[in-house]
Formats: C-alpha cells, sequence, structure tokens
C-alpha cells in the first residue's frame, strides 16, 4: 500500500494515546463538578484531569499501560485490505519505538516480548467491507485493568434471580459494576451485547465503545436500558477509583445480535476513565481527511 497510510497511522495512534476525545473530557468535567469540595473524589478527580492535560500537552501516553490495540475499518469492498494491516502493523512497530505505544503484547507459552506490540491477534482487526463510502478507520487501546473484569453472564442467571429478559440484564449488568468496584479503574464506561455466541458477544460489546458518549440508542427499550443502568450504578456510591464518590459510570452502551433459543448472554466489556477511541476518515492515498471523534 502506497502513499501516507503509515505516516497517517502513526498519527492516529499518537493521537488515541495521548488525548482523550471531547465527549470523554466534557463527561469527566462534568463528574468532577458534581463531587463534594474537599472529599476524596474531588481529588481524584483532579487528579485525574491533570493527567489528561498534562498527557495532551506533552504529547505522552495518558496511562502507562498504552492496552489492547483494537483497528475498526470501514471501507469499500475494493479496498487494500491486506496493504492496510501491512501498514498497520509497520505503524504500531513505529508508534511504539516513539512511545506512543508500551510493548504491552507477549507470547501467552512463553512470556516472551518482542517489544514491538505485534504477533498473533497483536493489533486486532475487525474488517467491514461496504459496497461503497468513505473508507473510516477506527483505534481504541484498552488497558488490561478494565479488560479483566469484563464478564460474560448466561440467563437465567439464579443467584441474581435474573430472568430472560430486559429487567434480568438490567440485574447482571448492575452486578458487574459492583462487582468491578474499583479495580477497572472506575469511572468506567460499560459495552454491552445482549445475545449473541460467546465469542461475537465480546465482539460486540466492545463494538460499543466506537459511539459517543452523548448519544442516544436507536431502539427504544435499550436506551431506557442504558439511562437506568446509568442513574442506578452511580448510587452505589463505588464512585473514582473505587473509593467512593458520585460518579462510578461515565456510560453505557447496550447492543443486541440474534442468539440461538437456547441461549440467552448477556456479555459486559468495561473501558476505564482513560477511555481512548479515535477515528478518522482517509483518502485513498491515505491522507487523514477527517476525525471522527
Amino acid at each position: 500500500m502506497e502513499g501516507k497510510w503509515e505516516e497517517s497511522l502513526i498519527e492516529l495512534i499518537r493521537k488515541t494515546s495521548t488525548q482523550l476525545p471531547d465527549d470523554v473530557r466534557q463527561a469527566i468535567n462534568q463528574a468532577a463538578k458534581q463531587e463534594e469540595p474537599g472529599s476524596l473524589s474531588k481529588s481524584t478527580f483532579q487528579i485525574i484531569q491533570q493527567n489528561i492535560e498534562l498527557a495532551w500537552k506533552h504529547s505522552r501516553p495518558i496511562c502507562q499501560d498504552t492496552g489492547s490495540i483494537l483497528f475498526y475499518i470501514d471501507a469499500p469492498a475494493d479496498f487494500d485490505w491486506l496493504g492496510f494491516q501491512q501498514a498497520a502493523q509497520n505503524a504500531v512497530r513505529q508508534a511504539t519505538q516513539l512511545g506512543y505505544l508500551r510493548p504491552n503484547s507477549v507470547d501467552p507459552i512463553t512470556g516472551k516480548n518482542p517489544g514491538t506490540n505485534l504477533g498473533p491477534g497483536s493489533p486486532t482487526f475487525h474488517l467491514n467491507p461496504k459496497p461503497e463510502g468513505p473508507i473510516e478507520v477506527r483505534l481504541t487501546l484498552k488497558g488490561g485493568g478494565c479488560e479483566n473484569v469484563g464478564i460474560q453472564y448466561a440467563l437465567p442467571y439464579a443467584s441474581l434471580k435474573a430472568d430472560r429478559d430486559l429487567e434480568g440484564c438490567r440485574r447482571v449488568i448492575l452486578h458487574a459494576v459492583y462487582q468491578a468496584q474499583g479495580k477497572g479503574c472506575s469511572p468506567g464506561v460499560l459495552g454491552v451485547c445482549i445475545g449473541g455466541d460467546r465469542a461475537t458477544g465480546y465482539e460486540h460489546s466492545k463494538k460499543q465503545f466506537l459511539r459517543k458518549l452523548d448519544d442516544r440508542n436507536p431502539i427504544p427499550e435499550l436506551d431506557h436500558l442504558e439511562q437506568q443502568i446509568l442513574q442506578q450504578a452511580n448510587q452505589l456510591g463505588i464512585g473514582p477509583m473505587g473509593l467512593g464518590g458520585k460518579t462510578s459510570l461515565l456510560g453505557v452502551k447496550i447492543g443486541c445480535l440474534n442468539r440461538h433459543p437456547a441461549s440467552f448472554f448477556v456479555t459486559v466489556s468495561y473501558m476505564c476513565w482513560a477511555y481512548r477511541r479515535q477515528g478518522a476518515r482517509f483518502h485513498p492515498n491515505g491522507q487523514i481527511e477527517e476525525w471522527l471523534y
């Protein structure tokens, strides 16, 4: 793949790693205003805000854990998919050398770290061919701590009296928040998939992180559930970093997939406050035409 692809993808990685998008910063600033002056939660938010500003100013990673690298590509079917993947892998290698990414990819058997963030499954590519339209590439960097508190439930879930309905979904999603406490670096964002199988449930739940925090779900039942869970989760008192406070979640995003009649999975992925998500619309030569967030 010729053109500016590698250069542009390095810039996409840099911006994702060092600059939180506007909707996330606004949500954090709004949450900070709600905490009591002099409280531990207030001071925690102040540290988070200082972190965000310093990372932006010095173009350094927001968190020392720069996370797993997840690319989402929407492009016409005749797009050079293999060429793009090679360009993205080269960009990841260079971004790691430049310090925008920490070497986070290790061999699962030997534990060996090649220092490049490259290997089977790293980075991860989600390819979405379409008949026509612009080339759009989105990137999320998902930290290991928040990944560890993701969970999948199979309904009915007897201990929570959660049946195969939206009330049952509400019960298990709130349980996921309560069980995580501050271990996912709260305040977090939930990406949820109702339905699907065990694999597609996790994939679709993470895809919800591509939505903006201030959007509304086009499915009325899911929109109501998102707002309900956000309100109720923020009454649990978990607060930033699990130290207590009024804000435990910044947002809840729920999608759904058809399921097999014998299965009813509810999959919850968790994103930490360092909600690193960015995207761009590209010219076919690799030039960035417009930022998406």
